[in-house]
């Protein structure tokens, strides 16, 4: 006789230690589990949550108290119909095609180059601390057109918000400092706002400040909460990815090799990085109506916790889930950064992130930048990082040795 494992709680430090067992058990055992901690029903297979970003009938609703408070206004994950599709049409341009390419391909080539700059002739750093951190949240800044004076402040700010977010415990010093935050964001970029509005430049900020779509344009609300989500959004699912890539190709020697030799494979390397450990696990919705799934049924108006790490490593999906392998016939890099994705990291659907083609250019351009300024990197105590966090989870530092290219190039001639 089978005895049924107790379903897991995703509130425990077991779980944050390695959610991965646990979902597999949710999965196998409790695919649509109502969770008493975070009282939501936790969905764990691939072919739900892939329907819970793209079935209408889960709404953003929820993002009315998980989200607006920290950004201070509505933002895109809470919209729908017409709202969302004119809202995402004010903001979309800015994150793909030319604008991207000669706007900000500089931008994001000048923040790599300036980071790496400042460890170039070490012998040993902290690839997080040191680089994937800052590299987001400089470039976002950078974009916008603000102050690089202001880079700490803004990465305080950030860091708050994305606190408050991930705050499942609903600790109350957390979600204080978060709302703190989100006020003080608000406050340093209304007087911004409103001089970009007289004299327009050529940044981001300026962008959002003139964009017009049938007849809308964005208010200073509109904007400041759009900023605060793109700095939240934005730099911590870069920040937590690149730590996170470099950490699984270090593990894998050969794959880091292969990744050297044809750069090419950066985007699939992302894209399998993405599946593999996602920097956002989870991602909340709420019902509309009743809804049968796959592992059961839903009410209407619960909260719903999609589980995006669950589902990335669902064996009915993939080949080898628990592998990290850059070149899986399951995963294609083309479709990997649009709504066509085989994985759920950036969600599916209508709310597809708007900045899914800005991630995967500032993590090329910094995979490449490192790679050239290294060309020999392993872990520093020749152990790899284990991941940290729950709502969010990457690497909190990812210590290695390098060496600089010039000293590789003298070792060679010598």
């Amino acid at each position: 006789m089978t005895t049924l494992p107790q379903p897991p709680d995703i509130l425990s430090p077991h779980f944050a230690a390695d959610p991965y067992p646990a979902y597999r058990v949710l999965r196998e055992h409790y695919p649509v589990f109502h969770d008493p901690g975070t009282d939501s029903f936790l969905l764990s297979r691939y072919e739900d949550v892939s329907r819970a970003f793209r079935d209408p009938v889960f709404t953003g609703d929820n993002y009315e108290w998980q989200l607006e408070p920290a950004h201070g206004g509505r933002t895109l994950p809470q919209m729908s119909g017409r709202e969302h599709a004119v809202r995402r049409a004010l903001v979309a341009p800015a994150f793909r095609g030319r604008e991207l390419r000669e706007k900000f391909l500089p931008v994001i080539e000048r923040n790599a180059r300036e980071l790496i700059d400042t460890f170039r002739d070490a012998a040993e750093t902290d690839l997080v601390a040191r680089f994937a951190t800052r590299f987001p949240i400089n470039v976002i800044v950078d974009m916008l057109g603000l102050d690089r004076a202001d880079h700490d402040r803004i990465h305080d700010w950030y860091g708050s918000v994305v606190g408050f977010l991930a705050n499942l415990a609903q600790d109350p010093e957390i979600a204080e400092a978060g709302l703190r935050a989100g006020r003080e964001l608000a406050d340093y970029l209304l007087p911004v706002i409103h001089e970009r509005r007289s004299a327009p430049g050529d940044d981001l900020l300026s962008m959002l400040c003139t964009a017009e779509v049938e007849g809308t344009r964005m208010n200073d609300q509109d904007i400041t909460a759009f900023v605060s989500l793109l700095l939240s959004a934005g730099g911590e699912t870069t920040d937590k990815a690149l730590a996170a890539l470099f950490r699984n190709l270090l593990c894998h020697p050969d794959q880091l090799a292969a990744v050297r030799a044809d750069r090419s494979l950066i985007p699939a390397a992302f894209a399998e990085t993405l599946r593999f450990t996602p920097p956002v696990q989870m991602i909340m919705r709420q019902t509309a109506a009743e809804v049968s799934l796959s592992g059961g049924t839903i009410p209407a108006g619960a909260t719903v916790t999609c589980l995006i790490g669950s589902a990335n490593r669902d064996e009915r999906h993939y080949t080898a889930p628990d592998t990290f392998h850059v070149l899986r016939d399951d995963l294609t890099p083309t479709t990997a950064f649009s709504a066509a994705a085989q994985h759920v990291a950036f969600g599916l659907g209508r709310h597809f992130c708007v900045g899914a083609l800005l991630a995967r250019a500032e993590v090329e351009i910094a995979v490449n930048q490192l790679l050239d300024a290294f060309p020999a990197m392993d872990f520093a105590d020749g152990t790899p990082p284990t991941d940290a966090g729950v709502f969010t989870r990457g690497p909190e530092q990812l210590r290695v040795r390098l060496v600089p290219a010039d000293d590789r190039a003298r070792a060679s001639e010598g």
